[in-house]
């Protein structure tokens, strides 16, 4: 007999009823298994070994639909699986497994490929250097690399001398000698008198940066140097010329490196040269002191040798059509400062100066305003302008000449006036006749 429709709706939720009961019956245990997980402290171990050792869950009973007369196949119950932190508390991690290596076909060797391994062994072997030396105890420590930079500096500076035609033994002298100087600069090994002579300065920079114009641009030639006397004072009296008054600088050259004794010229200056900034400090240092007798008169007490310019800026500032004419010599305080210190008088007689500015103008009021005792005008000055500075090499020519005796006159004859006046006179009428026969003797102006 067919069953109604409300027959059927009654026997599916007779089914539903005992499917429901199982699910709930399910879930209850298996919040229960949790739970208790929950409350039971961790263990050192495995947790996973301990969840497999957990008695399983009996599977819930299968029930029997009294509509349908099937059994209801019940649902899996959840199993007990540890959470990530507390694998990660336990200090237990499952390692993942590991990719198997690709691996790449092999190619067959060629003549190039069996090459680089030679090479790159022959490479690695060339550039090994070789195992650092041991130093000694209490040896200088040497900075990583200052080394190798000294040697290749070095090696620059020898390539250069070459090319230059200078012999790199010599550049390599001066270089060391160089160094040194800086070290005693750096140490303060070096000492200044009362007048701000520097001889070490003079000797390492000061002379070093005048000798290639000595040498090299004007070719200086000295003749009489052994008239300047090997010790003891002496008074070199010179003329004064070139606008600038390099006369000067040459002199103190020629008697440092011409002299057997290689002394130094003590040069008396004006009071514009000290007032100068720079070039104040740099006189001081190479020796120069004021040209004031008081200071004369000790230095030449005390064995110096000094040297005197008695035109002053009336020689240096003449204009090129009086060159080689000697001015006035001024009061002849030089003569009394020999005088007196009973120290001979060397004439000085230069020739080359006048050409290495030649001054055919002079800008009185540019003068004025500056405070200079003149301003000259050049036929590169200045209408070249920096370039106008550099001087015209010209030949030059120093000569010292017999030496006037002051010592049998007594310190007593330099309040004699006419005395003084005469050896003035003598003096400079020495100079000037030297300075003739000088340029008779001269072949050209720059040769």
């Amino acid at each position: 007999m067919p069953s109604s429709p409300g027959a059927s709706r009654v026997a599916k939720g007779a089914a539903r009823k005992p499917r429901q009961g199982a699910l709930a019956a399910g879930a209850a245990r298996a919040s229960g298994e949790r739970a208790k997980r929950r409350s039971t402290p961790l263990l050192a171990g495995d947790p996973t070994a301990r969840a497999e050792e957990a008695p399983a869950a009996e599977p819930p009973a299968q029930t029997a639909s009294p509509v349908t007369g099937g059994r209801h196949r019940p649902q899996p119950v959840a199993k007990a699986v540890p959470s990530r932190k507390a694998v990660v508390r336990s200090g237990t991690r499952t390692a993942k497994p590991a990719k198997p290596a690709r691996t790449r076909p092999t190619k067959p060797a060629t003549r190039h490929t069996a090459e680089r391994p030679v090479r790159a062994l022959k490479a690695v072997r060339d550039a090994d250097p070789a195992p650092p030396a041991v130093a000694p105890p209490g040896a200088p420590t040497i900075v990583p690399g200052v080394e190798e930079l000294l040697e290749t500096g070095v090696a620059a500076v020898r390539l250069g001398a070459q090319a230059a035609g200078v012999s790199p033994a010599d550049v390599e002298r001066h270089l060391a000698s160089l160094l040194a100087a800086l070290r005693r600069r750096l140490t303060g090994d070096y000492t200044v008198d009362e007048f701000g002579f520097d001889e070490d300065f003079t000797e390492s920079f000061y002379l070093p940066v005048l000798r290639p114009l000595y040498r090299k641009w004007f070719r200086v030639e000295v003749r009489g140097i052994e008239n300047i006397p090997s010790e003891g004072g002496g008074l070199v009296v010179a003329n004064h010329s070139g606008t600038i008054a390099m006369d000067s600088l040459m002199t103190q050259v020629a008697v440092h490196d011409e002299h057997p004794a290689h002394r130094h010229l003590r040069m008396l200056g004006a009071d514009l040269v000290f007032s100068t900034p720079v070039v104040g400090e740099l006189a001081r240092k190479s020796g120069s002191t004021l040209a004031a007798n008081p200071d004369a008169e000790r230095l030449l007490s005390g064995g110096e040798l000094c040297g005197v310019w008695p035109e002053g800026f009336k020689g240096v500032g003449k204009p090129f059509s009086e060159r080689y004419k000697l001015q006035r010599f001024g009061r002849g305080g030089f003569v009394s400062a020999a005088l007196r210190t009973g120290v001979p008088i060397i004439p000085c007689s230069i020739v080359g100066a006048e050409e290495i500015y030649p001054m055919i103008g002079n800008l009185k009021t540019v003068a004025r305003l500056v405070g200079a005792p003149y301003a000259p005008v050049t036929p590169t000055w200045p209408l070249l302008g920096a370039l106008g500075l550099i001087p015209l090499p010209s030949k030059w020519i120093i000569e010292f000449g017999s030496p006037v005796e002051t010592s049998d006159l007594g310190p007593a004859s330099a309040d004699d006036p006419m005395l003084v006046f005469d050896l003035t006179d003598q003096v400079r009428e020495t100079i000037q006749q030297t300075l003739y026969s000088l340029l008779m003797q001269r072949r050209s102006v720059f040769f």
